[in-house]
């Protein structure tokens, strides 16, 4: 069924709001089924004559050509992690007891959306949707450019921003962006770079019978999980916020039979780093400078690090960000932040597009309606109050 967003245009804001997010939660866009839900805020978009659309794949781009001085650039990814029995959305009246206690707690009387993407992050999208059609000329002191992507949720490779960034670089100049990740509509600058890959251990196949033919590369694994268990995870400040790193096995495989004795194991890991290194800096601590181990290449041996030894073959990776505060315009978007909420900018401790914008020299904030620890939760859920928060504080400093 083809779907159609927009809102009554004598509706008040919040009942434009509350339409936006009803109409994208009910649109399944799981990762790799984000085609109707583009093709609904395409349309959307290409409504409204202030703007200009663009579309690649299934992200689409809409900017105002207002002959501002400065453009900030507003970007959500449409796209959701897979379902979990939280599919389709519904409102939660006030005493429901799918209502998270804490969120009963601290928005008595409210009512509450639960189901996917009720978080991560249809809430900040609805938000930009709404904004887009309001935010005429005489509204904003900026240009404005809103980025809808897709493929957000899943390998780097997909990215619907990254490949607009790569193909079509001109859609997104600008002099500042926000991404609205969940973060309880306080701001999360920069974010942690984060690499992933396989540690492999090679063994002899043998019967288990005469195990003393073979040699067992399960035991093997063994050490990798001790240096594993000896790292310990470091706080790193940047910039006057802390970023805590990580590091862990996440999968792990081995073995081909119930009487065989083993000839691989693969242990897949995930280094989380701070804003305090490059891509380049952070793969060195783990496999050494000089591995020659890059996506798609396959296999390779660690020359140094904490993998030394190991034969290494990497699936992902993404660069960190610094924080970007120093900005005029961050340190403007944080003071109003701080006045509406009391909330001081945290470090982003997951990997997010802020990262890319970093790259092409634009400073970007994470800024969004949603509390982050609730992200793929299978109760995801946000108060409808935080769509007017993120919309108040969005629309005052984009007027100032």
């Amino acid at each position: 069924m083809t779907i159609e967003l927009g809102f009554d245009a004598n509706a008040s804001r919040n009942e434009a709001l509350n339409a936006l997010l009803e109409q994208i939660m009910n649109e399944y866009s799981v990762s790799d089924s984000e085609g109707p839900l583009a093709d609904a805020v395409e349309r959307y978009l290409n409504a409204l004559p202030h703007l200009t659309v663009h579309r690649h794949g299934d992200t689409v781009v809409a900017s105002t050509e207002y002959g501002k001085p400065q453009r900030v650039l507003l970007a959500g990814h449409i796209d959701t992690v897979p379902v979990i029995d939280n599919f389709p959305p519904r409102w939660l009246q006030p005493g429901d007891p799918l209502i998270r206690a804490e969120i009963a707690e601290n928005n008595s009387g409210e009512r509450v959306l639960w189901g996917r993407g009720a978080t991560d992050m249809k809430p900040s999208d609805a938000v930009m949707l709404y904004l887009a059609a309001t935010l005429t000329e005489d509204a904003t002191n900026y240009d404005l450019t809103y980025i809808f992507y897709d493929h957000e949720e899943v390998e780097a490779s997909k990215n619907g921003l990254r490949k607009v960034v790569e193909t079509h670089p001109d859609w997104v100049r600008g002099d500042f962006a926000i991404i609205g990740e969940p973060t309880s509509c306080g701001i999360e600058g920069g974010c942690n770079g984060t690499i992933r890959f396989d540690v492999i251990c090679h063994g002899v196949a043998a019967h288990s019978a005469r195990a003393w033919m073979g040699s067992n590369a399960i035991h093997k694994a063994a050490e990798v999980l001790n240096r594993l268990n000896a790292y310990e995870p470091a706080t790193v400040n940047v910039d006057g916020l802390d970023y805590r790193e990580g590091l862990n096995a996440t999968l792990i495989n081995g073995g081909k039979g119930t009487n065989v004795i083993p000839d691989e194991c693969r242990i897949h890991v995930n280094y989380r780093f701070a804003p305090d290194k490059t891509l380049a800096e952070a793969k060195a601590l783990m496999i050494g400078a000089d591995a020659g181990a890059e996506l798609g290449n396959g296999e390779h041996t660690a020359t140094a690090g904490v993998f030394e030894g190991f034969g290494i073959e990497m699936k992902d990776e993404s660069p960190s960000a610094r924080p970007g505060m120093d900005t005029p315009l961050a340190q403007s978007l944080a003071a109003l932040v701080r006045e509406r909420t009391g909330r001081d900018p945290l470090a982003k401790l997951g990997w997010t597009d802020v990262a890319r914008f970093s790259q092409l020299g634009i400073p970007a904030v994470n800024l969004g309606a949603g509390d982050p620890l609730l992200a793929h939760k299978h109760d995801e859920q946000i108060p409808e109050s935080q769509l007017t928060t993120l919309a108040d504080i969005l629309e005052e400093w984009l007027r100032r």
